[in-house]
């Protein structure tokens, strides 16, 4: 048994989207380069007491969330550009709940993210150079209404 076998490692991972909320996942866009901005916060609100000048209770106000960003190679005819697409150019969304799966190296599922109703909000390609032979790079920013973390 090796000293760090209980280490969880981040390169092994798939992005699921499952569009309109329903049950079952589109079964091309799942494979990205690197996946960002998993993060919840709680927000406070100060109310200091009359009298008291040695500090000021803190109480919770909500959670807030960043957005979640996918890197990947430019994919030419997938579903979720065409979404993106429509997003951008229409201002017509469809919100899909997104869910960011962390593998073992036997590719089983060790812990998951799910965020609801996903939609676009920013739509990047990385630049193009003529004196370099790069992969494009697309860059999808998505907001949403809640983040639901799963430990398995």
């Amino acid at each position: 048994m090796a000293l760090y076998d209980d280490i969880v490692l981040g390169f092994r991972f798939g992005v699921f989207f499952f569009p309109g909320g329903g049950p079952i996942p589109n079964p091309l866009d799942i494979r990205f380069q690197k996946v960002s901005g998993i993060s919840a916060e709680i927000g406070t609100t100060d109310v200091q007491e009359g009298g008291q000048n040695l500090y000021t209770h803190k109480l919770p106000t909500r959670v807030g969330y960043n957005n979640l960003i996918l890197e990947r190679g430019m994919v030419v005819g997938s579903l979720l550009d065409i979404e993106f697409n429509a997003a951008m150019s229409l201002f017509e969304f469809s919100p899909s709940n997104v869910m960011v799966t962390l593998l073992s190296e036997n590719k089983i599922p060790l812990a998951a993210w799910l965020f609801l109703k996903a939609y676009p909000v920013k739509w990047s390609t990385s630049d193009l150079n003529a004196d370099e032979a790069s992969v494009v790079i697309d860059t999808m920013e998505l907001a949403y209404t809640r983040m639901q973390i799963l430990r398995i």
